[in-house]
């Protein structure tokens, strides 16, 4: 991996379509806006060419908020039109399989090195990135300076959020955890206590906005007074 970037950021999700890539794209354009270099990575990227959002795919989303072009993003041999976990959409494309070493291979970044790099993994954290692993796998190759795992903030939020942190504890230092999320409502008791609990009782850095989360990607502390809640549309 060539440049690493000053500070590398993984993002993760509890699931699919859980905002990975909304979160991922507002978090480059808030840094951009504070004068940041940035530079974008998805390593892998399957999708469906048929639906709503067709030509719009998550390279291309990230792309936009980076000023990068989409297969700077996402080489293009890696972009896998069919909605399946990215191993197995080449597989049933039969395409050649690949590794998640093949990816982390694969994943370079700007010269001079940017201040921010940030990756966007597949699905949810045990989802395959490629023949022989999954996101946990590949974080424990990157070894990123923060992980974010973004989460729905509804009925089965905790659980979500500990079985996927457990998994990636296997291979990360627990200590750069923070946890967006996604959808969060203040005038939702359930979502205000979920938040609680998170912070509270297992003692895990938590955001709702997307200035606090930017503030934790670029490593400076998080201010939770100064949160303004967020709710938009899904993203992938």
């Amino acid at each position: 991996m060539s440049d690493r970037p000053s500070r590398l950021v993984l993002v993760a999700g509890t699931g699919t379509e859980i905002g990975k890539t909304w979160a991922s794209a507002r978090t480059i354009e808030a840094a951009r806006a504070r004068g940041v270099t940035v530079a974008a990575r998805k390593p892998a990227q399957s999708f469906d060419p048929d639906d709503a959002t067709q030509g719009i795919t998550d390279a291309q989303l990230l792309g936009t908020a980076s000023g990068e072009a989409p297969t700077a993003v996402c080489p293009e041999h890696r972009w896998y039109p069919v909605p399946m976990a990215p191993p197995m959409a080449a597989e049933a494309l039969f395409r050649e399989p690949f590794t998640v070493a093949d990816l982390l291979g694969e994943l370079t970044w700007p010269t001079p090195a940017v201040t921010l790099g940030l990756v966007e993994t597949a699905g949810g954290v045990r989802s395959p990135m490629g023949a022989d692993g999954d996101a946990v796998t590949f974080a424990g190759l990157v070894q990123p300076d923060l992980v974010v795992l973004v989460a729905d903030a509804g009925l089965g939020t905790i659980n979500a959020v500990r079985l996927s942190l457990d998994a990636l504890a296997t291979a990360v230092d627990p200590g750069c955890f923070v946890v967006l999320l996604n959808h969060f409502d203040d005038t939702n008791d359930l979502h205000v206590r979920n938040r609680a609990h998170l912070q509270d009782h297992l003692g895990l850095t938590c955001v709702t906005d997307i200035e606090r989360l930017t503030d934790a990607a670029l490593g400076d502390p998080v201010d939770h007074a100064l949160e303004d809640p967020i709710g938009h549309p899904l993203g992938s």
